[in-house]
Formats: structure tokens, sequence, C-alpha cells
């Protein structure tokens, strides 16, 4: 993996460079520095538009009781976008521009999500709302524990989580 990152920071610099060089001899050098910075900025509006309706579905998701797993996707995709947009260069400023389009960015999202439920990187609780029945604070209704997942199936809880508190106790039934 560290070598492949080290190649990547090797490579598409001397990649933009080239670029860069190639459209300056094409339209002129003054020209090239205008379309970079209208591309620049273009792209900052683009961010913020972006940036600020998948604040909102964050915020709808919430109130709705939802984990906003993909409205999570699409911020740290825009955000990636906004890095992209700051680095001088064409090629990144293409990438960020298509990661700002919604449709290109459904699909790197499906992506990013089908690979991160493969890995197991999201749990989804079920039946649980932030402020209903089931989470700390919510008073009345069952209350549902929190336990440390480390894989799909597993449970480590600590010996006080045992039935009857005490280390080595078991419970009606047992485990």
């Amino acid at each position: 993996m560290v070598p492949l990152l080290g190649l990547l920071f090797l490579v598409v610099p001397i990649v933009e460079l080239v670029v860069i060089v190639q459209v300056g001899q094409e339209i002129g050098v003054l020209n090239t520095i205008g379309l970079l910075i209208v591309v620049g900025v273009v792209g900052a509006a683009l961010v913020r538009r972006e940036g600020v309706g998948v604040l909102r579905r964050v915020q709808s998701a919430l109130a709705r009781g939802e984990v906003p797993a993909r409205e999570v996707v699409d911020g740290f995709l825009i955000l990636f976008a906004g890095a992209l947009l700051l680095t001088p260069g064409f090629l990144s400023d293409v990438l960020a521009v298509a990661l700002l389009v919604p449709p290109a960015r459904a699909v790197v999202r499906a992506v990013i999500l089908r690979s991160a439920a493969r890995r197991g990187g999201f749990v989804r609780v079920l039946g649980a709302r932030p402020g209903g029945a089931g989470w700390p604070g919510a008073g009345g209704g069952r209350r549902d524990r929190v336990v440390d997942v480390d894989e799909v199936g597993e449970h480590r809880g600590g010996d006080d989580e045992r039935p009857g508190g005490r280390p080595g106790s078991v419970g009606p039934g047992g485990r």
C-alpha cells in the first residue's frame, strides 16, 4: 500500500505538469492560467452547493431517526473533490467535477458502500432510533445495551455483562 501511495504522489504531479504544459502550448500561458482559475472558482461554487445539499439530507435523515450512511459518504466525496480542486491541474479538476455531479458520485458511493459492507465497516442496528425507546436517557421503554462488535455474530463483552454481574456467573439458560 505504501509503495502504491508513493508512486501516486510521484507520478500524478508529473502527469499534471505535462498536461498543463501541453494545454499551455495549445492555448497560451495566460489562457491556461485563466482556465485553471475559472475551473477552480466554478468548482468551489459546486462544492458549496453540493455540500449544503448533503448537510440538509444528513439533518433530515437524523430527524427521521435514520443513520445517514449515504450522506456521510457523499460528504466525504465532496470534501475530496474540494481538495482536488485546490491542487493545480486539469486531470484533478476533471475528477473533482465528476465527483460533484450527483450521478457520477452515486456510482462511486455505491462502490464504497458495497466495499465497506463486505469488510464489515457498517453495522446496522435494527429498531434503534435516536431519542426513541432503547436509547440512553429516552425514559421509559426497554433499554438496549451498546456492545462492541468485532466480527459479525461475535460479542466481546466484559464479565459485568453476564447475568448476575459477577465474573463467572451464569444466569438462567446459561450462555
